[in-house]
């Protein structure tokens, strides 16, 4: 179902014949660059966090990790990442699998700072065991942003 969404917004912008599908896991970075065969840090993670007023995506490098700092001088609170058994709910693609395409209605995407170093990225495709390798200008227009932060510290 979550590869099905996935695949039918990815379809909006003709980048469904991306998806790549594997026979093992990608559902952490390091399987993930594993079974596409890049860096750990081309792997774009989807971070689900809770804000007051609801979900919020972050894609951010496979070597960068949240900065608490930052991420509470952007969003005006603390980290909170959500839960694993409220991730699909809230989101619509479970844990291993969540990625910025075909997600719940409301739920905004931002891009860390993190991944602009690469000319290409390799977020997952709503299932535990794909990924879609995207420009940053395609992902920035397939995930339809709501912009750029800067959130995410230790990498480069």
């Amino acid at each position: 179902m979550s590869l099905d969404h996935a695949t039918a917004h990815l379809a909006q912008f003709g980048l469904d014949g991306r998806i790549r599908l594997f026979d093992v896991s990608s559902a952490t970075v390091e399987l993930a660059a594993q079974a596409v065969g890049c860096p750990p840090a081309h792997i774009a993670k989807t971070l689900s966090f809770l804000l007051p007023e609801g979900p919020v995506l972050i894609l951010a490098a496979g070597d960068a990790r949240v900065d608490n700092a930052k991420y509470k001088a952007r969003f005006h609170t603390k980290a909170k990442m959500i839960p694993s058994e409220q991730v699909e709910p809230l989101i619509g693609h479970g844990v291993g699998g969540v990625c910025p395409f075909g997600v719940n209605e409301g739920v905004p995407v931002y891009l860390d700072q993190s991944l602009r170093r690469f000319d290409t990225v390799y977020p997952a495709a709503g299932t535990a065991n794909s990924a879609v390798e995207l420009s940053l200008e395609e992902l920035e227009r397939a995930a339809q942003a709501a912009g750029w932060v800067d959130v995410c510290k230790d990498w480069g």
